[in-house]
């Protein structure tokens, strides 16, 4: 929702190649960003073809996706030139802390340190990534504004629309109970 109408693709559970003719040199990020990029639907990610790579990458982790999560998947995204990377454990049992971000420049990894209230930006996007009692919240970095998908957008406007209409009907009848109070 954030990116309707604009250049930036993002994807999720897509193969994501990166050696053109080796199709064994992919990996899936169970979501990305990529910025300057036709946001159209497609069947895979293919680099070479698109002329960049996932500037923010997103990986839940779980039992069974640990290892490749905080091992492998990393140094993949560093050679690769993926700029930032979010790992989220949402039940912690596997990441401490569960939300973690790894900054790349020139191949090499480093931390992204939490601010006070305990959030992660990503520079990329702009956007503070936080914990709200194990849920992953995303909040635009520049406004504070909490990130909401489409249908909790959608949820709101519905709800701003319904307190308009009640406050606009109180105004009615407060005016329709002055003008019988005049008329008396």
């Amino acid at each position: 929702f954030r990116y309707r109408h604009q250049r930036v693709y993002v994807g999720s559970n897509l193969l994501a190649y990166y050696v053109e003719g080796d199709p064994r040199k992919s990996v899936a990020p169970d979501g990305f960003v990529v910025k300057d990029c036709d946001p159209g639907p497609r069947r895979t990610f293919k680099i070479w073809e698109e002329g960049r790579v996932p500037d923010v990458v997103f990986e839940v982790t779980s039992s069974s996706t640990r290892a490749e999560d905080e091992q492998f998947k990393p140094q993949t995204y560093a050679r690769i030139g993926v700029k930032e990377l979010f790992l989220y454990d949402p039940t912690g049992d596997y990441l401490d802390p569960p939300l973690a971000g790894l900054r790349f420049k020139r191949g090499r990894k480093s931390r992204i340190k939490p601010d006070r209230s305990g959030a992660l930006e990503s520079r990329e996007i702009g956007v503070l990534l936080r914990l709200d009692e194990g849920a992953l919240r995303m909040v635009d970095s520049r406004t504070g504004e909490p990130l909401l998908t489409e249908a909790e957008a959608e949820r709101a406007a519905r709800e701003a629309e319904r307190a308009a209409r009640e406050a606009a009907e109180e105004e009615v009848r407060k005016l329709r109970e002055q003008l019988a109070r005049q008329k008396r």
